[in-house]
């Protein structure tokens, strides 16, 4: 199974949206000219695409379409497209919410809620973000802890019907070598967590292998010297799937 390929729309960007950008999305402050032009592109199609719902009481603004749109497009920078075709909706509330699912866990055995919770990627096609959470993950881009990346890292495992930690993998030799390197570093994540040994991947990786691609992911992102230095094969994985090296961006902002 491929991607296939996305449409970019024509219209003018919105002059705002560049300022949304720079200063909401600080990880998008090293691409270069091309791709930054590239990801406000991406926007345009994401927000025409996905019908964002406030919930709580929650009143979507474009500053909040364009954030969330932004931190998910970013995933997507050099992936052949389409937009998260399996995305429907995408619904907010002003803060961390409560999920009655039910949720399994490593840590808890199963939950059956209610849980708070800052996002959620359901196989439906819903996503479920918490604005603060959107908002104080993404002002911090090196923290590891983005939840946007995290759900639409989701969305990307689920384009193929499972959610196994294994997205659509369109190189013949990534194919090779993706089961191989993520399944041993999701083994040594549930060694390494379970004799409590500080990681650069966030423990709650060790769930699952969904939630490892998902941890996983953040963590190329948002700290990509300490998991190129740390687990170097790891890093280079996602490096081929994502088409991408964030460990050679410098740090440093630059108008969006």
């Amino acid at each position: 199974m491929r991607r296939g390929s996305i449409r970019l729309r024509t219209e003018p960007v919105p002059d705002n949206w560049r300022d949304i950008v720079a200063r909401n999305v600080p990880l998008a402050a090293g691409l270069s000219p091309e791709e930054r032009e590239r990801l406000l592109r991406l926007i345009q199609v994401f927000i025409h695409d996905k019908p964002f719902e406030g919930c709580g009481g929650l009143e979507i603004t474009e500053e909040m379409r364009v954030t969330i749109a932004a931190h998910a497009c970013l995933l997507l920078l050099h992936l052949e497209g389409p937009c998260y075709p399996t995305v429907k909706r995408i619904l907010v509330y002003p803060s961390a919410f409560q999920s009655k699912r039910v949720l399994p866990s490593r840590y808890m055995g199963v939950v059956t809620g209610p849980v708070a919770e800052s996002g959620e990627a359901w196989r439906d096609g819903i996503v479920v973000l918490s604005w603060d959470d959107v908002h104080r993950g993404g002002a911090n881009p090196a923290d590891g802890d983005d939840v946007v990346l995290h759900e639409f890292a989701h969305a990307l495992d689920q384009e193929d019907g499972d959610a196994g930690g294994t997205p659509v993998l369109d190189s013949p030799s990534l194919v090779k070598s993706w089961a191989r390197i993520l399944s041993a570093h999701y083994e040594q994540l549930r060694h390494d967590v379970d004799a409590g040994r500080a990681t650069v991947l966030d423990e709650y990786g060790a769930t699952n292998p969904a939630e490892f691609f998902a941890v996983a992911t953040e963590t190329f992102f948002e700290k990509p010297e300490q998991l190129k230095t740390a687990e170097p094969d790891l890093y280079d994985q996602l490096r081929q799937f994502y088409r991408q090296d964030p460990a050679s961006r410098g740090p440093g902002p630059s108008p969006v």
